[in-house]
Order: C-alpha cells, then structure tokens, then sequence
C-alpha cells in the first residue's frame, strides 16, 4: 500500500502535525488511530428536507461499522443535499453546486477514500462527479427505493401515479379527497422513489458503472438487507484504498456503454443521458449524445416496471434485480465483461450466476417486455445539437406525427392557459413549451411532460407530442421529445417557434422538424433578444457558465479533474 493520504496531515512530526490531530481529539479519538490507518471520508446527503435521504443517518452507522472492521478509521461529514420532490426551482440547478461541495470537502480533508451515500436524483450524480474530479478510491451506496405504495388494493408508483391521478382529477374522473387520501399511500417507507424514475434509474446506473457493489440498485430501503449492503461497502473501501483502487480505473468508455445499454434494459429515465454525460467529462471518457442513439438501437427494454410498464422497484429486487438484467445483457452479447468494478472482480464475474426468479417482472433478452426501447436521439432544424424521446414511455402511434404547433413561451404561460376551454387545440396538436432549459428556467426543470388540456382529457385523449428544451421526471411517461438543443433561451432554433407552424416528428428517421421556410426563420431570429441574467449569486453563475443539455449540462469550468492534491498548510 502506498503513503497514506491523510498522513501529509495526521502523520507529521512537528507544530502542523500537533494541530490537525490535538483537534481532532477534543472527539475522543485515541492516537493510534492517527498512525496510518486508512481515514474513510463517508460523504453523507442526509437531510430531513430530503425526504429520499431521511435515513441516511443509521445507513452511515452500518457504513462505520464495516470500516472499524477492516481496519479503517471513519469520518463523516456532511455536504448540499438536492430533493427533487421539496426544492425549487429543481434540484438539477444545483447539481453542479453540489458536486463543487463534494469534491472541495474530499480535496481539502484528510480522505485517503470516499463512501458516497447517494438517494434522490440529483444526489447520485453530483457525489459522482465531484468525487471523480479528486479520484481517490470510492464507492457509491444508494438509500434503496421505498416499498411499493398500495392504494384501494393497487399498486401506485411515487410520480407516475402523481401524474396519472393528477390528469383524472382535471378531467373530473376523480375527487380531490380521494386525491389527498392516495398522498399517504403513496410514499408508506423509508427510501426513494419506487418506481424506475431518476433516482431508482441513476442507482442502477451506479451499479452498471461497476462504481457499487453488486445489489446495489433494488433492495428497499426499509430491508436489513440494505443495512448489511452499507456494512460491507464500509469493508470494501478500506481494501480499495490498501489496492489504490481509483474512479478512474473504474469509469473506462466500456463502463459507461454498459450504463447505457442497461439504461435500455431498465426502461430508465432521459436524465441519465445528461448525467452520464457530464460525469464521463469529469473523468475525460469521450461520450456524446449520439453514443445513446448508436448504443441504444434495437436495444430491448426488459423490465416491465412503471413508468414503461406495471411493477414497482420492489417486484424487481424480488425478481433479481439489477446483476439479472447484467447477466441478460451479457448472455446476449450486449455487455463489455471484462470491466473491472469496485470490488475488484470483472462485472461479469459478479453477474455471470446472478438468478431470475421472476420473468413476469425481467423478460429474457430473447423475448423481452418491449423490443427497440432504448432512448432515441433527434435532429432537425428544431434541434441541430440533439433531444431525446424516451421509447419505452411513448405512445407507439405517435412516433411519426405532422401537427399544428401551440406554443407556450414559458411555463409560467404555460399554467396560465392550459386549463382554458378557449385554447386552440386538439388531439393532433403538437404541445411546444420554450425557456425552460438550462440556462432558460434556470436549471432545465421537469417540465417537459407537460399536463394535457383537460377539454382532451374529458374526450379521452391520454397522450399527446410535446417539445420542450426542459427535462421531465424519470417517473413521468408518454410521447415527450426534450432536451432539445439548444435551448430558446440561448437562441436555439425552439426559440423562433410560434403557433400555427407544422412540426413533423419522426421518430424511425430520427427527424425533428420545423416546416418554416428559412428566410421565415431568420427573420424571426432578427426580431429575438436574449434573456437578461439572474441579478446575483449562484443562479447568476450558473446562467453564465452552464452548458448545453447535449455536453451535460455541467458549468464550463468544471469538466475534467485535478485530482486530489492535498492543499497547501493554513499554518
């Protein structure tokens, strides 16, 4: 094993030394434990504002535990938690922040290795990516998804029975006690959202990278199964430190097409693509919108779990979980086996006996739930840089559609008219809602399944095609083309929209059209004026150094790493 990190601080003989560890003992911590012992930083996103993350305080304890048995000396501390359920405007304006949290708090602190305790959406990502900017030894563990919501003798899924409920109670279908009454029912347990929605999506993603332990993804929070999974991560990192087992031995370019094929296996959500996106920048893998579409083609869906299909995170654990859906990937030539993982053995290695006990809930790659599910990359003169649909979740009789465009030019124009009874529209419409993307809401809120008017809804329309630059819940389903890029508020082609215009949509040529002449265009292009910028703050440098959806939307001087250089003495 190789010097110690910690030790440039714990190790010294001398006045340096003498008050990193005097300090350090006013919390009872003996001297031995200063001499060269591995210092596990345990990255926590513990808040109660965070209601995915609630528990994360006894999930460390078990983390701790497996570390005083290796061998390891444990430290936690805390950093920016991101609840996409509580914050506004949207978590995903401060992913980025976050992620400078993360590997601020790792680069300038004793951390020989880093536990990273991820449960909402954006926490996974941002622990990610700033720790991959420092590339010590780490490991992720996620909180695990809540048990299943049962409601009058159903199932229902955190989000997608939000939107589902939602639509009946605009229609009339449905009473708003009943409404309330469901809210309890819903979210019963400890954990994330149950079903295949970002945060559930991004914890598989994190198993796929090889960046967890295998089982990572599927096991409920509530289960003593996930306790004993933190245990054993507290054990692995201490090995993994001993190894210098680093992020980027881990995040190869073959990890991360293995996350994104069984991003198409899971039936996951649009962000990962984003996500995925910018964390490869941080570790220097080429990785690009098109990798999803190439990857991704003909890709089989092979869990039926909700938004795509019927069963909950729950019935998937049960089922075999994630290392099931690995081992499909790979028996169909779909997976790179030789990718090493943080445990130290190939994925195949950790995938190749992993059972199903449950093909109702994961299909055979041979006879999968939905064939070609994976997420489709569009161009056109509506989106020259890119956006994306997500298959799996859309209405297959919409993939190729011609209509008249309503157009709302922001979301707050949006809430103003969609309930109207005057609003021109119907069925063949195309919905378009503009600024809502990176730089546009700021921070590219889940908007982008936007709510259909209800005089449709009383008539029995369940979907529509919409377009947006926004993004829209992992939870959330139907005919919706987003991320598209650029963006109107930084002068994309989406910004010259109005309504009225033609838009073609198809989906097989990969084609996403605006049928407006190109003198019309520029001329409209003319006429546009940017949006001023936020007046202070985070949001002001957010807006001023966010890049596109189709780069990550990571801030400009954030991709790429420095590693973890330890700072120089304050004394």
């Amino acid at each position: 094993m190789k010097k110690l990190r910690s030790q440039a601080w714990f190790g010294r003989r001398d006045k340096n030394g003498f008050l990193y560890r005097s300090w350090m003992k006013n919390q009872g911590w003996p001297h031995d434990l200063f001499q060269e012992k591995p210092v596990i930083g345990i990255c926590n996103t513990w808040s109660e504002l965070t209601p995915c993350n609630a528990h994360f305080r006894e999930l460390a304890d078990f983390v701790k535990r497996g570390v005083w048995e290796a061998g390891g000396f444990p430290l936690e501390f805390p950093v920016m938690s991101l609840g996409e359920s509580v914050l506004r405007p949207t978590a995903m304006l401060f992913r980025n922040l976050a992620s400078m949290d993360v590997e601020e708090s790792v680069r300038s602190n004793p951390i020989d290795g880093v536990v990273l305790l991820m449960g909402c959406d954006k926490t996974c990502p941002s622990l990610l990516m700033g720790a991959a900017s420092c590339d010590l030894p780490t490991i992720g563990l996620s909180g695990g998804p809540m048990l299943s919501g049962k409601f009058r003798g159903c199932d229902l899924g955190s989000g997608t029975g939000v939107w589902q409920m939602s639509e009946q109670v605009r229609s009339g279908e449905m009473k708003w006690e009943d409404f309330f009454q469901a809210e309890s029912c819903m979210h019963r347990s400890k954990g994330h959202c149950m079903t295949m929605g970002t945060a559930s999506t991004m914890a598989s993603m994190v198993e796929a990278l090889g960046m967890s332990l295998p089982g990572n993804a599927a096991i409920p929070a509530v289960d003593a199964r996930r306790n004993t999974l933190a245990q054993m991560t507290g054990r692995r990192i201490v090995e993994m430190v001993k190894e210098d087992l680093c992020m980027s031995r881990v995040l190869s370019r073959e990890a991360f097409e293995n996350a994104i094929r069984a991003n198409a296996a899971i039936g996951g959500s649009t962000n990962a693509v984003i996500h995925l996106i910018a964390l490869a920048a941080r570790v220097g893998v080429p990785l690009c919108l098109d990798d999803f579409d190439r990857l991704g083609e003909g890709m089989p869906c092979l869990v039926d779990i909700q938004p795509s299909g019927q069963h909950l995170m729950e019935d998937f654990f049960y089922a075999g979980g994630l290392p099931a859906v690995l081992r499909e990937l790979g028996e169909g030539g779909a997976l790179h086996r030789d990718v090493l993982t943080v445990n130290g053995r190939s994925i195949w290695e950790n995938v190749a006996e992993a059972p199903c006990w449950n093909r109702e809930v994961i299909h055979p790659f041979q006879k999968p739930f939905k064939p070609n599910a994976g997420i489709a990359v569009l161009r056109g003169n509506l989106a020259p840089n890119g956006a994306v649909i997500k298959l799996s979740a859309a209405s297959p009789h919409l993939l190729e559609h011609r209509g008249r465009a309503v157009v709302f030019e922001s979301i707050e124009d949006l809430h103003a008219r969609i309930d109207d009874e005057r609003l021109d529209v119907d069925e063949s419409c195309v919905l378009v809602l503009k600024n809502c993307g990176p730089r546009g809401y700021p921070g590219m809120a889940e908007v982008g399944n936007m709510p259909l008017p209800p005089k449709l809804l009383r008539k029995g329309v369940k979907d529509m095609v919409r377009i947006s630059d926004a993004r829209m819940s992992g939870t959330a389903y139907g005919t919706v083309v987003l991320h598209v890029c650029p963006e109107a508020a930084a002068g994309g082609p989406l910004a010259l929209v109005h309504s009225g215009d033609m838009i073609r949509l198809d989906v097989h040529k990969r084609l996403l059209q605006l049928e407006v002449e190109d003198g019309a265009l520029r001329a409209r292009q003319a006429m546009w004026t940017a949006p001023p910028l936020p007046k202070r703050g985070w949001e002001r440098l957010y807006v001023q150094h966010v890049l596109q959806a189709d780069q990550g939307a990571d801030l400009d001087f954030l991709v790429g790493h420095s590693g973890a250089k330890v700072a120089r003495d304050s004394h």
